[in-house]
């Protein structure tokens, strides 16, 4: 016998899961549940089951994962829905039968199979043939003289059970059975499968008044009655009724894997090989583990593993723990009660929720009378132009507040709605409701950088400088009160406030200062930021000119700047000889080339007559090239020596710099 169980408790996520458990006492030896195609892997991965009745789960079992067709493959019965009996009669062909006629007649035998008449033929005249037992007659009956078959061939009968059990599966559904021991049972079943997510929207209902006029001297503050609903959506193919509900605010790490498709790996082949049979090897017995150590003492005593094993007895009703809120005019009393998770949050809804199948429900979960301050906010990045009226309140409900729409009433009359951010307890609740468009704010900024101070280290100088950022804000308010803005400015890592007014306060991404405007008037802010940052410029790369800046702007005294001076001089006598043997190198590549030429030309004469004479004058041009040579290779030889001492006197005046 079948057994159903009902959904007791639901706790259901934010990343679209759900945790399910069923539970119920009953007797029998199976209990099955439908799962939708898409949550058998939910499901096999998380599916718990415990008897608390001292009962046994011996196993659970599921169809395979295949379409209805390929499930019928194998089957010798197949029934269409028109044509029962007729499909019927066709498949069993070969078979034995009984079949039982009108007139209390029966036949036995091996069935032929089942004639059909031309369209449009009265099917009670299609014709039944059966090979009757111990004999060779066949004898024909029509079909409708047919009252009843027996099938008295078990695999014919064993295919019509299976089509029959497979017709009543859904293609969308699976039948998962959970087999049980004989007897009383108190089971309880839990796993996680897909669920949509749930969600919240709060109202917040407030006192009416004006902008930073929600305190007074004492410090006391306006009041707001903030009430937060859960809704959640029932898409299972039942009622839940009575359960115990939870919702959790957070996201648990969460993944699909594939248990539910089969899966055979492909194995290498091996082929087979000449061997000799090995001969008889022994081993010592070993000492027995714990677990069958233990076996061997339950046994001795008499009580099975799989008894050891149960689950305990059912612990005592587990009591609901409810926060109590004061009522919202008598309307939505809250039942909820918060518990920390960690890294989660969870209401747990106080009282029993009924949700029918296809519907969806709104529960209370949040209902507290908190204080508010009310503000002018502007974030050029987030609303541009115009400040936003905002409501900022701490969390002091004891819950962490989940992200959601939330609707603002101030007076009795709605004036806007905003979004909820995720808020831990004891943390601010910012609720930016409605652009006030009275008040108008422009910017601009830009950046500068500024010399802080310099130091000679080695041949380099290195220098500080300020990198300033600043940006204005120019406000200007066309009411006819004086107002007070709140101006987000961002803040800048490794940035500090520079030359600016204190913030009144600051998140971790901006700066909140506090401008008062005039009514129809104008306020300018300037908020200025800087970092200090360092970089080297070689000395000999310095100008006389940056020098003379340096010292009038009292970064450099005069001593320092005369002896810089005298080290670019001396580097310019090197660059001068440098460029000298350059000079000298560019010189003696050209006698080079004039001398192979000579040479060249001296190859084709006679040593006699008017060529020798030429020769001769070849060979004097030669030697005083050759001269011409040394005197250079002396040059830039002179030319070298004069820039290595340049260079140790350079060092020495560096080294006494320092």
């Amino acid at each position: 016998m079948m057994m159903n169980l009902p959904i007791t408790h639901l706790t259901l996520y934010k990343h679209g899961v759900g945790f399910f458990e069923r539970r119920a006492k009953l007797e029998g030896e199976a209990v099955e549940l439908a799962f939708r195609v898409e949550e058998m892997n939910d499901v096999l991965k998380s599916l718990t089951t415990i008897d608390w009745g001292g009962g046994q789960v011996l196993g659970v079992d599921y169809a395979t994962p295949q379409s209805r067709e390929e499930r019928l493959a194998g089957c010798s019965i197949r029934l269409a829905d028109d044509r029962s009996l007729r499909d019927l009669l066709a498949g069993l062909r070969g078979r034995r039968v009984r079949l039982t006629l009108d007139q209390e007649e029966e036949l036995s035998g091996t069935l032929l199979g089942l004639d059909e008449l031309p369209d449009r033929q009265p099917v009670a005249s299609s014709l039944v043939s059966l090979l009757l037992d111990d004999t060779a007659q066949v004898h024909t009956v029509s079909l409708g003289r047919v009252q009843g078959v027996e099938i008295q061939d078990e695999r014919g009968a064993d295919d019509l059970r299976f089509f029959l059990e497979t017709s009543l599966t859904q293609e969308d559904y699976r039948q998962v059975t959970i087999r049980l021991t004989p007897g009383e049972h108190d089971l309880s079943v839990s796993y996680v499968a897909p669920a949509p997510t749930w969600r919240v929207s709060y109202r917040l209902v407030a006192d009416a008044g004006p902008p930073g006029s929600a305190r007074d001297d004492a410090g006391a503050g306006s009041r707001a009655l903030l009430q937060g609903w859960g809704i959640f959506d029932n898409r299972l193919e039942e009622d839940l009724e009575g359960i115990s509900l939870s919702l959790v605010a957070g996201m648990p790490i969460s993944f699909i894997y594939d248990l539910y498709t089969p899966f055979t790996p492909e194995r290498p082949v091996v082929e087979e090989e000449a061997r000799v049979a090995a001969g008889p090897v022994e081993f010592a017995e070993a000492e027995p583990t714990l677990a069958f150590a233990a076996e061997a003492a339950a046994a001795e005593k008499g009580v099975s593993m799989a008894a050891m094993m149960r689950a305990p007895a059912p612990p005592p009703g587990r009591a609901m723990r409810a926060i109590a809120r004061e009522a919202l005019a008598d309307t939505a009393p809250v039942a909820a009660a918060g518990e920390d998770l960690g890294e989660l949050f969870q209401y747990v809804i106080g009282t029993p929720v009924t949700v029918g199948r296809g519907h969806s429900a709104m529960v209370p979960i949040v209902l507290s009378d908190l204080t508010y301050q009310k503000d002018l906010l502007y974030n050029g990045s987030k609303m541009a132009t115009h400040p936003v009226a905002t409501l900022r309140l701490k969390n002091e409900t004891g819950l962490t507040l989940e992200r959601g729409p939330v609707t603002v009433v101030e007076g009795g009359e709605y004036v806007g709605e905003a979004l909820l951010s995720f808020t831990v307890e004891g943390g601010e609740i910012v609720i930016p409701y409605a652009v006030e468009l009275g008040a108008k704010v422009r910017e601009e900024g830009g950046a500068q950088r500024a010399i802080h101070g310099l130091e000679i280290r080695g041949a380099y100088l290195h220098i500080e400088e300020w990198d300033v950022r600043w940006r204005e804000y120019q406000l200007s308010n066309r009411t006819g009160e004086a107002i007070t803005l709140l101006v987000e400015h961002p803040r800048t890592a490794r940035y500090d406030l520079y030359d600016s007014t204190d913030p009144r306060e600051h998140t971790d991404e901006h700066y909140r200062f506090e401008v008062e405007v005039p009514s129809r008037g104008e306020t300018k802010l300037r908020v200025q930021e800087r970092r200090l940052v360092g970089r080297r410029e070689e000395l000999k790369r310095q100008t006389y000119e940056g020098l003379q800046r340096y010292v009038q702007k009292g970064l450099m005294d005069r001593k320092v700047h005369d002896r810089v001076a005298e080290l670019l001089g001396l580097w310019e006598k090197i660059a001068d000889d440098e460029k000298g043997i350059k000079e000298v190198q560019a010189e003696r590549a050209e006698i080079y080339k004039a001398q192979q030429q000579v040479q060249g030309n001296m190859g084709a004469l006679s040593k006699t007559g008017k060529e020798g004479t030429l020769r001769a004058r070849y060979v004097e041009q030669l030697e005083a090239s050759e001269d011409r040579l040394k005197a250079l290779v002396q040059s830039e030889s002179d030319l070298r020596a004069n820039i290595e001492r340049l260079k140790e006197e350079i060092q020495a005046r560096i080294q006494a710099l320092e």
